[in-house]
């Protein structure tokens, strides 16, 4: 009597990915025990500016192999996931002053990459990556690429992602005529939307267009867009860099019931 013995084979396209899968879970393990050591050390203020670095090298690894690997249809998840990371590292402000912000990018390609119509973590974006880790080329190349795939009214709020682009095309880059276009572009998105801001948003990006389309230069675009950065300045810092900045360029800060600000100065 003879018999079949029958052997199950994985094809090599399913060992691939079964692989890829392994290396994604582990780099999410990973930064997850990463970011919960530094939380732990911060707490006890035992990490040493050897340790930081060390981390730092960790994080740009475990990232980059976020970047490559496979994410089996869960994109929006791995990218919401990232920026609560980023959150984490973006917070810990005593390590921050100690090595500063230079990973702060590799969070964003991986947000941007698996779900670039995710709109809250631009802000976060343009702020750490433009204005303290000093990569502002790099910020307004991801943010480009995100806009590429939105549309005026999906996802709702896509207009702040121009309004970003704007300001930092102008503040840092002193690209006056592609901030002219991205605030043109946010002022007639945001005329679009039905969220509370919009009208606010598209008045205030209307307007910096207006002072571009005279003079691309302008010391009142300038102030207009750091005005447009203290209103929304993610935490104190920025807000005193901005407000430095406009006093600089001459401006007395004026507060407004709201909680905005507003500026007066001289005409140039």
């Amino acid at each position: 009597m003879m018999t079949n013995t029958h052997r199950l084979r994985l094809a090599p396209s399913s060992l691939l990915s079964a692989a890829m899968l392994l290396i994604l879970g582990f780099a999410i393990a990973g930064l997850q025990w990463q970011r919960f050591q530094q939380l732990k050390a911060q707490a006890t203020g035992n990490q040493s500016l050897e340790q930081l670095r060390r981390q730092e090298q960790q994080d740009t690894l475990r990232l980059f192999l976020l970047q490559q690997a496979p994410t089996f249809g869960f994109d929006n998840l791995i990218a919401n996931w990232t920026f609560l990371n980023f959150l984490q590292y973006f917070g810990n402000v005593e390590a921050r002053r100690q090595v500063g912000y230079r990973v702060s990018p590799e969070f964003f390609e991986v947000i941007v990459n698996k779900d670039p119509r995710f709109v809250d973590p631009y802000l976060f974006l343009s702020t750490s990556t433009s204005l303290f880790a000093g990569q502002p080329e790099r910020a307004v190349e991801m943010m480009q690429r995100g806009t590429v795939a939105m549309t005026p009214t999906l996802p709702p709020g896509g207009y702040r992602v121009w309004r970003y682009k704007g300001i930092d095309q102008l503040l840092f880059l002193g690209d006056g005529d592609g901030a002219k276009q991205s605030f043109e572009t946010a002022a007639a998105w945001a005329d679009q939307s039905d969220q509370p801001e919009a009208t606010y948003v598209a008045e205030a990006s209307r307007q910096t267009a207006a002072f571009l389309a005279q003079n691309s230069t302008s010391r009142a675009a300038q102030i207009s867009a750091w005005i447009q950065v203290i209103n929304l300045a993610v935490d104190d810092q920025v807000q005193a860099i901005a407000v430095e900045r406009i006093q600089a360029l001459g401006g007395e800060i004026l507060a407004l019931e709201d909680g905005r600000v507003t500026v007066r100065y001289r005409e140039d």
